[in-house]
């Protein structure tokens, strides 16, 4: 079994500590950091992400894969960072104003991650202004905003006329458990992502 194979099964394990010997390794053999990101972490958190949306795995499972990856990314980064290899883009994620609930937040920061990207958390209640500057300050591509109270959503439509006015090109996806569809288009938001890892895939595709 190739080494990137053998990262790619530990992580959807979450044996973080034997991803880290196995990215060391891979690093000690010479191969390409993008490799070994591509190849290796990436894939194993893709597979991860189809999988929980699938229902086939839950929370946990993704909480431990998601901690074997920051592992192995500990070791890779430098290295990435030394080859020139630049993440597909950067998405400032928070939770709305008067909202104070970040489990499913910090989810979706790690799977975005896990698709490649950079995340920016700003995280609980987060004012309108405070999205705009960070997302300015950042250069970001996306912002991903959520509410986990019918009574908080109504500050999401905030946010999206914040970054209008601003005139940032950044796209904002919404996402949470009183969150629909029809309530993304009726605020004007850019996209909603039902789950997670959905909000990954949303994310690279806003970006690209």
């Amino acid at each position: 079994m190739q080494i990137t194979e053998r990262i790619c099964q530990a992580l959807m394990k979450g044996r973080h500590n034997e991803v880290v010997q196995l990215v060391e390794q891979a690093l000690a053999e010479g191969l390409a950091p993008a490799s070994i990101l591509n190849e290796g972490l990436l894939r194993g958190m893709g597979i991860i992400g189809e999988a929980f949306k699938k229902n086939e795995v839950y929370v946990p499972e993704v909480l431990v894969a998601a901690r074997a990856m920051k592992a192995g990314m500990v070791v890779l980064k430098p290295k990435l960072v030394a080859a020139g290899v630049q993440p597909l883009g950067t998405v400032v994620i928070g939770t709305v104003k008067g909202d104070l609930h970040d489990i499913g937040k910090n989810l979706v920061g790690m799977m975005l991650e896990g698709a490649g990207l950079r995340v920016v958390d700003a995280g609980i209640d987060v004012s309108p202004e405070k999205f705009v500057e960070l997302a300015q300050k950042n250069q970001a591509q996306a912002i991903g905003i959520s509410a986990l109270l019918t009574t908080t959503m109504i500050s999401m439509k905030g946010v999206v006329d914040a970054v209008k006015g601003a005139g940032l090109k950044a796209k904002v996806m919404v996402g949470g458990a009183p969150v629909t569809q029809a309530f993304c288009d009726q605020i004007g938001a850019d996209g909603y992502a039902a789950d997670a890892a959905s909000a990954a895939d949303l994310a690279r595709k806003l970006i690209a």
